[in-house]
């Protein structure tokens, strides 16, 4: 059997070879869409209802912010055929290869973090349908689940993905005919008044729930081949995350404003929305597969991530098929464990969570973007990411700075709930630190990346090649 054909993938950090590449850019919509037509997006939109938002202000902040992390996140995203490599690795090419593993830790916590929540929503749904009370049975189902999936790897997940989006879009447009049917619609807007502070923030949450894929999009491109159109994967990306997640969103920011029990009680709210026995039971169903195929991209890339971070210390490209599978198992463990303790609170664990998220991601999707782009052109030297003594080096120093900054410049505009900063206040609660962090660490970064980071020609391939063709040709 050869290794493109096997059942269960064999590769991880390593470079995917041109006569291992297969699929379309098309196959992007459809994973996406699946990933972000689900209810953790939901439940996302509704918390804008929850902060103070006015509905149709919030569908429209919702919009603009996942448009605008969209771009971002789908930028990434074409650098996975590029490259062929997933998405944090090429890390090492702006922080350094040890260095890396800041940002790297931080992207692990990430997608346990969303593994959890997924596994918190999806166990109460599998428990609704068994008829069983304890929390802790539907996640560990879910769990076992989501890791036959993961251990088989990259074409199960992208086949999951296509057949989740034909059901999702069938199921959602089932529950919004539910919602105008049981609901005057109407009444959700205009309940409140217009506040530019709540309406960013409804900016703030969809921008940071797309740039969080941005860690990991690259991940899912990676095997298609190399000459695969950029805009296509582009858009393909862009469109499935977009669409996907403003119609999750909509719905969530409506039933929160129509019906105050959703903040409490989101799986069985749309339950009794659904109808019937059978309709409630398809519907749990409906959310259960949705969450198997985003929880199966956080399994998947918390594994090369967790691979990503030790192999700096090891010198190593490539691990077991054993390791591989351990890491997996190891993940969707934690992941079910924090999911058990965090249950109990769960609607504002998850909103500290997304905030926190955009806080710390923002100034790494600046610096790997401003590199990629403008200060390496989409060159880089493929072997030296995983030799210290390579061009990249062990710490790069400017990189890891710009980060720090990137991070700091954000504390006045903060506005968690624990914690508001001096700016945020005079904005009149209104977070705009992550548009800030944006703007302040691409600045620094390339200023200070133009005088320092070592460039390569054209790209590398091997140790002893380059590509065959130019970055633009």
């Amino acid at each position: 059997m050869t290794a493109s054909n096997r059942l269960v993938e064999g590769r991880t950090i390593d470079r995917v070879p041109e006569c291992e590449r297969h699929g379309t850019a098309k196959n992007q919509f459809t994973l996406w869409m699946a990933t972000t037509l689900q209810i953790t997006a939901v439940v996302d939109g509704a918390l804008a209802v929850v902060f103070g938002a006015e509905a149709l202000a919030a569908i429209i902040g919702l919009l603009i912010g996942n448009c605008l992390g969209g771009i971002v996140m789908a930028l990434h995203a074409v650098q996975g055929p590029r490259l062929g490599l997933p998405q944090m690795i090429s890390s090492r090419a702006q922080f350094g290869v040890k260095g890396a593993t800041l940002p790297l830790l931080l992207v692990i916590i990430m997608y346990l973090g969303f593994a959890a929540t997924g596994t918190v929503l999806s166990g109460q749904a599998i428990n609704l349908v068994a008829g069983v009370e304890t929390p802790a049975f539907g996640m560990i189902v879910f769990g076992c689940l989501t890791g036959v999936i993961v251990v088989v790897g990259y074409r199960l997940i992208h086949w999951v993905g296509r057949f989740a989006t034909m059901i999702a879009c069938l199921g959602f447009g089932y529950i919004l005919y539910r919602l105008f049917s049981v609901y005057a619609v109407a009444e959700a807007f205009g309940q409140k008044p217009f506040s530019i502070a709540t309406f960013l923030t409804a900016v703030a949450l969809a921008a940071g729930w797309q740039m969080t894929y941005a860690p990991y999009v690259a991940d899912y491109s990676r095997y298609l081949p190399s000459q695969t159109s950029a805009a296509k994967t582009f858009w393909s990306t862009f469109l499935g995350a977009v669409i996907g997640s403003q119609i999750a969103m909509t719905f969530g920011v409506l039933i929160a404003a129509l019906d105050p029990s959703f903040l409490a009680n989101q799986i069985g709210v749309i339950g009794m929305l659904a109808g019937p026995a059978l309709a409630a039971f398809t519907a749990y169903a409906l959310i259960v597969l949705g969450k198997i195929t985003v929880n199966s991209l956080n399994a998947y890339g918390g594994c090369m991530t967790m691979i990503t971070a030790f192999s700096a210390f090891q010198n190593r490209n490539t691990v077991s098929k054993a390791v591989r599978i351990g890491c997996i198992c190891s993940f969707i463990a934690l992941s079910v464990l924090i999911g058990i303790w965090a249950s109990a609170d769960f609607l504002s664990r998850f909103k500290s969570f997304m905030l926190l998220l955009l806080t710390v991601f923002t100034p790494w999707s600046a610096i790997n973007l401003i590199d990629y782009y403008l200060i390496s052109k989409e060159r880089v030297d493929i072997p030296a990411l995983y030799d210290p003594k390579g061009r990249y080096g062990v710490y790069n120093i400017p990189a890891l700075v710009c980060y720090a900054i990137g991070i700091l410049v954000q504390v006045p505009f903060f506005n968690f709930a624990f914690y508001q900063g001096a700016i945020a206040k005079m904005l009149a609660g209104a977070d705009i630190s992550w548009l800030v962090a944006l703007c302040v660490t691409s600045l620094f970064y390339y200023v200070w990346a133009k005088k320092t980071q070592s460039v390569p020609e054209q790209m590398v391939f091997s140790e002893t090649g380059t590509a065959a063709f130019s970055p633009n040709g």
